[in-house]
């Protein structure tokens, strides 16, 4: 073994990596230096120095799992057993070249198919959808659109074992604490519920069952819904949809509230309040000439939203309510709690957007970097150029607009690029 996989193999290691003695302070400076090193490896290397260490890693976890209370046949037969997957590693690491655009993420989940299997499954699990509705306040279209999102409405819930995707995550240091706990409780939900480990397949990241549960959120939130004794979110429709509710309702689901809504700004728009740290009660938004999508006025009741433009000016504006935020906390993306909510409304009748999202170029992590440079050098302060478009860097873009006389929407549109003389 190399040094540095040597290195590795002590870091990667629970104990190693979160209970090494600090006296002098150098332990912990080591293993962010080797955490560094191991980040800027090719990632064949990485993989490699990973699996060196995956044994030791593995003993530790025996041992953690001692601690919390796990049967020894479990630790002897199951724990002992886990198996590095490569694959997750390479999954962990990716990142995009390239942003995505909304119409690419929008157009691709939000399609004809999910709204029309949605609708039938409206009608086949009416009763229970219903029942939830009365019980936990989610209405029937909410629940079935994340069961579609996340799963296909169940017909692909992920092929990877759970355990080993978990095991592996777990002894990757960058979150070696987060995924140990997620380990441990998938440990637990299987001695519990008498799971076999092969039937506890997932995402990459260890998500489970219809409805894409983390262990954690499992443990806490899954339900029995049809009444056998035990929550399976694999096999069973009842307990996954319940579950859902569940979950939602815990999240802070308002009842008897949307998600928020497509609405149609105004030619003279002033863009000054976009983005969920600009809400504003729904008086002010219709002072504003913001308008329902079907023309009709803003309703008049004591709310806030939240104005969000996914594809800049050109493209559909939405305002997002309190459940807005509750979707987003299932999911910490704009684009899938838009998503959801629209995908909601077609289920339940509605119509498809009043303004198509339009097809823009996507932009390369480089690209973007140059953006956040360029702006940095014109005044504009975005931070450290990092090739990822978060709140700094609509800020900024929004101050040079403006600066420009352009529409402020804070979009890194072509003509956005093209003023800061950067070539696409």
């Amino acid at each position: 073994m190399s040094y540095l996989a040597a290195s590795i193999a002590a870091c990667v290691s629970l104990s190693a990596c979160s209970s090494a003695p600090t006296s002098s302070g150098n332990s912990q400076t080591a293993i962010a230096e080797t955490q560094a090193a191991v980040q800027e490896m090719p990632l064949s290397d990485t993989i490699a120095a990973h699996a060196a260490a995956f044994p030791t890693c593995v003993a530790n976890l025996q041992e953690r799992a001692r601690t919390e209370g796990l049967s020894e046949a479990t630790i002897q037969d199951t724990v002992a057993s886990l198996q590095f997957v490569p694959k997750v590693i390479e999954l962990d690491q990716a990142q995009p070249e390239f942003s995505q655009t909304f119409n690419n993420y929008f157009t691709k989940r939000a399609t004809d198919w999910r709204v029309n299997e949605g609708r039938r499954l409206l009608k086949k699990h009416r009763a229970l959808l219903d029942k939830l509705a009365q019980e936990y306040g989610v209405p029937p279209q909410y629940i079935l659109s994340f069961w579609g999102l996340e799963t296909n409405y169940g017909s692909y819930k992920g092929k990877m074992s759970v355990l080993d995707s978990l095991a592996t995550l777990a002894c990757e240091p960058r979150r070696s604490g987060y995924f140990t706990t997620e380990l441990m409780q998938a440990l637990k939900l299987k001695e519990k519920y008498g799971f076999d480990k092969s039937t506890m397949v997932g995402s990459w990241a260890g998500a489970m069952g219809h409805t894409q549960f983390m262990p954690s959120a499992y443990a806490k939130y899954a339900l029995d819904g049809d009444g056998d004794g035990k929550a399976d979110l694999w096999n069973s429709t009842e307990d996954a949809l319940t579950s859902a509710a569940n979950f939602l309702q815990h999240l802070g689901w308002q009842r008897n509230e949307r998600w928020g809504r497509e609405v149609i700004l105004p030619r003279n728009f002033s863009y000054e309040n976009l983005g969920a740290k600009q809400a504003q009660p729904l008086s002010q938004w219709a002072a504003q000439s913001v308008v329902q999508s079907n023309g009709l006025p803003l309703p008049a009741i004591d709310m806030k939203a939240a104005l969000y433009l996914p594809s800049g000016h050109t493209g559909p504006a939405f305002l997002g309510y309190e459940n807005f935020n509750v979707i987003m906390r299932w999911n910490r993306s704009e684009f899938y709690a838009i998503t959801v909510g629209h995908l909601a409304d077609r289920i339940n009748g509605g119509e498809p957007l009043k303004v198509a999202p339009p097809e823009q170029p996507r932009l390369s992590r480089e690209q973007i970097k140059q953006l956040q440079t360029k702006l940095n050098e014109s005044g504009f302060d975005v931070g450290k150029p990092d090739g990822v478009l978060g709140r700094n860097s609509s800020a900024g873009i929004q101050a040079f607009q403006r600066s420009k006389n352009m529409i402020a929407d804070g979009f890194p549109s072509p003509e956005v690029f093209g003023a800061l003389g950067i070539s696409l």
